[in-house]
């Protein structure tokens, strides 16, 4: 069993699920990490997770494990400015445009969060058996210390946090539907991060992780 999987090694974080604008910190001296809880309402979060379901053109990539390719336990759809094209684990994503609803998302979450992005990967959690695993947000492409927000819409879907290095307990933090994660300072550079796999999850999640990416040359 990896890491994280047995649940009794870990340090869940209760969270009062209330409407909020204020920022719960979950973590802070080498990692920034904080929750809103209430960006959008259980309706508007509703409508929005319907919406996206149906109109992101979804795409199901594979990456090389132990010498074969296997598919992600994902669904996923890369938007962005032109010029922000993202490499990871051999997956090369172009940006396509931005569209009006994904606009209107991002001008909420940079007043939220008091920054700009000018990308976003959607994941597509179709329940509980897809999940991403342990990893820093650490790619070269990612503006370094840069703030990261992720959006989630639909079922409650735990995340994880551990120290990148040395001993301790995982951290579970429980994403509602609507709330908002923040990720900044030098998060990254101490912490991964994981959403596991939940039997219990039989529904849908979709999650909207907006990112700082330095444009390509060819831009």
């Amino acid at each position: 069993m990896s890491r994280g999987d047995d649940e009794t090694s870990l340090t869940r974080i209760r969270i009062p699920f209330v409407d909020s604008m204020e920022w719960i910190r979950l973590l802070s001296g080498d990692a920034d990490v904080r929750m809103l809880l209430g960006l959008y309402r259980t309706m508007e979060a509703t409508e929005l997770l319907s919406e996206l379901r149906s109109s992101v053109p979804w795409r199901q990539d594979k990456i090389s494990l132990y010498g074969r390719e296997v598919p992600l336990p994902r669904l996923q759809a890369w938007y962005g400015d032109p010029g922000t094209t993202y490499k990871w684990s051999g997956i090369r994503m172009e940006p396509l445009p931005w569209t009006p609803l994904l606009l209107q998302i991002k001008t909420w979450v940079e007043r939220a969060t008091r920054a700009t992005f000018n990308s976003v990967l959607l994941n597509l959690y179709r329940n509980g058996n897809d999940s991403v695993s342990w990893h820093s947000d650490d790619e070269p492409e990612i503006v370094e210390s840069s703030v990261i927000a992720a959006l989630s819409l639909g079922a409650e879907r735990d995340f994880q946090l551990r120290r990148t290095a040395g001993p301790g307990p995982a951290i579970t933090v429980p994403l509602f539907h609507g709330s908002l994660l923040y990720m900044a300072g030098p998060t990254q550079a101490h912490w991964q991060h994981c959403v596991p796999k939940r039997r219990r999850v039989t529904t849908d999640r979709i999650s909207l992780t907006f990112r700082s990416v330095r444009r390509s040359d060819a831009a």
